[in-house]
Formats: C-alpha cells, structure tokens, sequence
C-alpha cells in the first residue's frame, strides 16, 4: 500500500518508493532519504510538525509538507 511518509504512525516502518527530486531538498537525499532505503516514524512535534524519522539509522526531523512528498511502501 503506498502512502507518504506524513501518514506515518508512530513506530511504524515503510520502504521508500518515489518522489519528485525538485520537491525534496538535496540534504535529505545527502543523509540518505533514496527509494529502496527504510523509514521508520519515531514521533512528531507539536502541532505534529516537524516530525523525526529513522532513515537507514540516521535520525532526521523533516517538516511534514516535505514529508507529504515523498511516497512509500508500508511494511507488514
């Protein structure tokens, strides 16, 4: 089932798909947010933005409208 990463519930995983590399800012690909890679939703600020991911053991706090633009696949 692909969703976005901003649908992510606390705690649970998915295999990044797709997204449009204009949309996505170069340093999260740098820190390795590329399909193929795991993310994993480890909880969200106030206001639920930003919200701080696991990607491949490398912890990230992304904004949630970036997040809306990068597809995965949820595991399970």
């Amino acid at each position: 089932m692909s969703i976005t990463i901003s649908q992510l519930k606390r705690g649970q995983s998915a295999t990044i798909k797709d997204f449009d590399v204009d949309n996505v800012p170069l340093k999260l690909l740098e820190m390795g947010c590329l399909p193929g890679n795991t993310v994993r939703m480890m909880q969200s600020a106030p206001f639920q933005d930003p919200i701080y991911l696991n990607i491949n053991d490398t912890h990230l706090a992304i904004r949630r409208e970036t997040a809306q633009k990068i597809i995965v696949d949820l595991h399970g």
